[in-house]
């Protein structure tokens, strides 16, 4: 059924204004390229933050879900279906997880890593064991008890009181964890393999292992927070073999559904028995739909050949980018890893992110911000080469009328 094209104004009329978009409202996609409402086309560097891992309307993914949608939509977790199942295994199979829990977002994937962490405490070691350290500048989502563990008193602001027994070290400051943790009282240690929303900060090696040996020391669980770093993102299927550094808990989002809403959170067996029967719960979670097109991006990016390309295409982007901060004096660095990068904004250009953001649409290129100082790339991992060479050339564009 044919419907009348509906206006950016029709925002403000009915949808709540916690959002701020922009006037482009792209209508279709294709890899990674989208086209709006007027028919301009864009070449799509953001991925719907780090989302769209395939890019769009991939013929895989399109079939996975057509071929589900005449089958089973949805079932209670009174009982199970078999696309949660084949899914669950699948990440077991690839991962060191031994157990699965599926949910909708980042954010209740997170929400469970974390009640989990003191839910195991609590029947391991008594109630007192039940604090959280994370980081500053940390994200973990938008719900109450994922906004009080991410580090950033700016989402936080308004909607105390925020639950207790969480505390803020300094990402890459091992004696700052050291400072606070603690065998009686410290359950878990949350922390981004890369902080992603903060600037793309990737965390040292020896950081992400000083944390482990500190969990182990103190009867800790090490949590990972890969919503944004997993599912290929990194040019490893998830970031912490990357960095050879083995969490408890993994939570995972984005990318893992390619544009379909599915998360999931990962563990072993012995830490996942202590959420029994009736402990947590999700509606959507393991729905068939979401888990059958998640099965279909696992099996695709966990192709050596597409890790592989992830790390080719970072290479390629990287040095373009570069090169134009060098030529117009934009950039100081490009960091990250694989397709999650950040091009860091030279001391004349802080705060002017937004300005870059609106500057690429304005020449058919979708970037993103990483706080205003950041601007943020998280590509489709499959983004064709010819794709990667017109954004940049785009991107140039922009960057010399800005600087003119």
């Amino acid at each position: 059924m044919n419907r009348e094209p509906v206006s950016r104004e029709l925002f403000d009329e009915v949808m709540v204004p916690n959002y701020a978009p922009g006037n482009i409202i792209p209508v279709r996609g294709e890899g990674s390229r989208v086209w709006d409402q007027e028919g301009r086309e864009f070449i799509d560097l953001q991925g719907g933050i780090a989302v769209t891992s395939l890019g769009h309307a991939h013929p895989g993914l399109v079939g996975a879900l057509q071929e589900q949608a005449e089958k089973v939509w949805h079932l209670s977790n009174v009982m199970t279906n078999e696309p949660a199942l084949r899914l669950a295994k699948t990440l077991c199979d690839h991962t060191f997880a031994e157990r699965v829990f599926f949910a909708n977002s980042g954010a209740e994937a997170n929400e469970a890593a974390f009640k989990l962490a003191r839910r195991y405490s609590w029947e391991h070691y008594g109630p007192e064991k039940h604090e959280i350290i994370s980081f500053k500048n940390a994200f973990h989502g938008r719900t109450l008890f994922t906004v009080s563990v991410g580090g950033q008193h700016k989402y936080l602001e308004g909607f105390e009181p925020a639950p207790g027994g969480i505390h803020h070290a300094e990402f890459n400051d091992l004696d700052s964890v050291k400072a606070l943790i603690s065998k009686e009282k410290t359950c878990a240690v949350v922390v981004e393999p890369i902080q992603g929303e903060s600037g793309v900060l990737p965390a040292d090696p020896e950081f992400l292992k000083g944390l482990r040996q500190l969990c182990d020391e103190n009867n800790a669980l090490l949590v990972f927070d890969e919503v944004q770093t997993g599912v290929g993102r990194t040019g490893y299927l998830y970031a912490y073999e990357m960095y050879g550094v083995t969490p408890d808990i993994l939570s995972s989002a984005k990318g893992l559904g390619g544009g379909f809403p599915v998360a999931a959170m990962l563990t072993t067996a012995k830490v996942a028995a202590s959420l029994g029967v009736g402990t947590h719960g999700s509606t959507y979670g393991g729905n068939a739909l979401a888990c059958a097109v998640a099965q279909k991006v696992i099996d695709t990016v966990s192709q050596p050949e597409i890790l592989k390309g992830v790390n080719a295409r970072s290479d390629k982007l990287r040095k373009g980018m570069m090169n134009i901060g060098e030529r117009y004096g934009v950039f100081s660095e490009v960091r990250g890893a694989g397709l999650l990068l950040g091009c860091v904004l030279t001391e004349q250009w802080q705060g002017k992110a937004k300005d870059f953001l609106n500057a690429g649409l304005e020449e058919g290129v979708m970037v993103l911000m990483a706080g205003a100082n950041v601007i943020r790339l998280a590509p489709s991992l499959i983004i064709p080469e010819v794709d990667i060479e017109e954004a940049l050339e785009r991107f140039e564009a922009a960057v010399k009328k800005l600087t003119a």
